[in-house]
């Protein structure tokens, strides 16, 4: 089962294709979850778009990001979903955040690493052989939410399991060249502060997505000069 399947029934939508981009246009390739598809946030508030609109306020003209990603996705249901769809590389910028449904499933850390491994690979391929074009996001706590506490999971536990799959995606992406950004300490403030979080109790909210936003921005948003 997937982490949001006992709460919601109906899936977030899959790829979001933005509007066709002009030869200047910087294109973003977002990849992930329900984090990337902004489960039970507006579009505008998803923190690829908030990325976006920091990048456009840097003076950057940066089309609507294209989205591949789907509530309750782990890391081999994104690459058979990226095999699937339309992909037009190479990307300006290419963002992963994938993992909670490997842990939330209690799949093996080291089969999460062999399957984040090959997304890696495939993000730099997507950039243009470019990995400081790539950036990925570490993967949130959801274990200081409402909904743990409903299901009953045990906060430590869970922030110990996060923590081995963090230190696996940060590994890696940095083995590569590829910028990592430490978002996990950002979600955990949840425990203490509701707006953090959006109505379901479970996924953060716009406010939340907008921190993440400003970090990535500050990763990436140097690296395009034109």
């Amino acid at each position: 089962m997937s982490l949001l399947g006992a709460l919601l029934t109906a899936a977030a939508l899959s790829t979001t294709p933005g509007p066709t981009a002009s030869s200047t246009d910087l294109r973003i390739l977002a990849l992930g979850d329900s984090y990337t598809i902004g489960e039970s946030v507006p579009v505008e508030q998803r923190w690829p778009v908030q990325l976006a609109a920091l990048l456009r306020k840097r003076g950057l003209t940066v089309a609507e990001p294209q989205i591949i990603a789907k509530t309750g996705w782990t890391t081999d249901e994104l690459s058979a979903a990226m095999d699937a769809a339309t992909l037009t590389p190479p990307y300006d910028l290419v963002t992963l955040l994938i993992g909670v449904n490997n842990q939330y499933r209690g799949r093996e850390v080291d089969n999460y690493r062999v399957e984040f491994r090959a997304l890696l690979d495939r993000a730099i391929d997507l950039a243009g052989d470019r990995p400081e074009r790539v950036l990925v996001l570490s993967i949130p706590d959801w274990g200081v939410t409402p909904f743990a506490r409903e299901k009953q999971r045990d906060a430590a536990t869970v922030a110990a399991e996060i923590d081995a799959y963090n230190a696996v995606n940060r590994e890696e992406a940095q083995r590569s060249g590829i910028a990592w950004v430490n978002i996990t300490p950002m979600t955990r403030e949840a425990a203490t502060d509701s707006t953090l979080l959006a109505e379901d109790g479970l996924h953060p909210s716009g406010r939340d997505y907008a921190r993440w936003a400003g970090v990535a921005d500050l990763a990436v948003g140097g690296r395009f000069g034109r």
